[in-house]
């Protein structure tokens, strides 16, 4: 159970520390240019779901419901993982469960506590921590620090393509943290790797041999 906990620590650690440094740093909307055009950290917030999705319609509602949704979601997640880190799993599968679970408690730190602690960033305002006046929201209203963002293709659709002709389209739109893509590649490697996964559930890998066989692709 060692190894899985410290992969979420260290996680957990870097989401952290890159939030707390935009946050502090960096005013809403602001952009720092990373690899010319196509990478940038870019500094939005969210009150939704990974990549900046919305679920239960937002609003206050939607925004405790899902904080407490969450924090089950998390609790559920931890017990899977003593689980199947228990019952001697395959260590690739342990670790994608691991990094699921990272990116839940990332960004649920968000949302918890982050209202709490930092004062209302602004188009021309960089938050502070801990403000003498308090935070800018309670508890569960925090917002999701996001920074990530790859417009690595940007045009206008041919005017013969249905409904979107003439339209303009971006690809990659959505800005993430570090959070969103440790719970995108642990659902990646669990779909990627599902057929071994189950097909050898009750299998154990005790050397490095025996875990080099297993992550080779297979042959149909």
């Amino acid at each position: 159970m060692k190894k899985p906990i410290l992969l979420v620590l260290v996680i957990l650690i870097l989401d952290q520390v890159l939030k707390i440094w935009v946050k502090t740093n960096m005013s809403l909307g602001d952009s720092i240019p990373m690899l010319g055009e196509w990478f940038f950290i870019h500094f939005v917030e969210n009150k939704g779901m990974a990549f900046g999705w919305q679920l239960f319609g937002g609003g206050e509602f939607g925004k405790i419901f899902l904080s407490i949704f969450r924090i089950l979601a998390v609790g559920g997640i931890f017990y899977y993982l003593y689980l199947i880190v228990k019952q001697k799993k395959h260590p690739v599968f342990i670790y994608s469960i691991a990094l699921v679970l990272a990116g839940a408690i990332g960004n649920i730190i968000d949302s918890l506590f982050y209202g709490l602690i930092f004062e209302a960033s602004g188009p021309f305002t960089v938050a502070q921590l801990f403000p003498e006046g308090g935070g800018y929201a309670e508890f569960l209203h925090g917002k999701v620090v996001d920074m990530f963002y790859f417009p690595i293709i940007e045009g206008v659709y041919p005017h013969w393509v249905p409904l979107v002709g003439g339209d303009y389209f971006q690809f990659f739109q959505p800005v993430f943290n570090i959070a969103d893509a440790s719970i995108s590649v642990g659902v990646a490697i669990l779909v990627l790797g599902q057929k071994k996964f189950f097909a050898e559930a009750h299998t154990n890998i005790d050397s490095d041999e025996e875990l080099e066989e297993f992550i080779k692709p297979t042959k149909e």
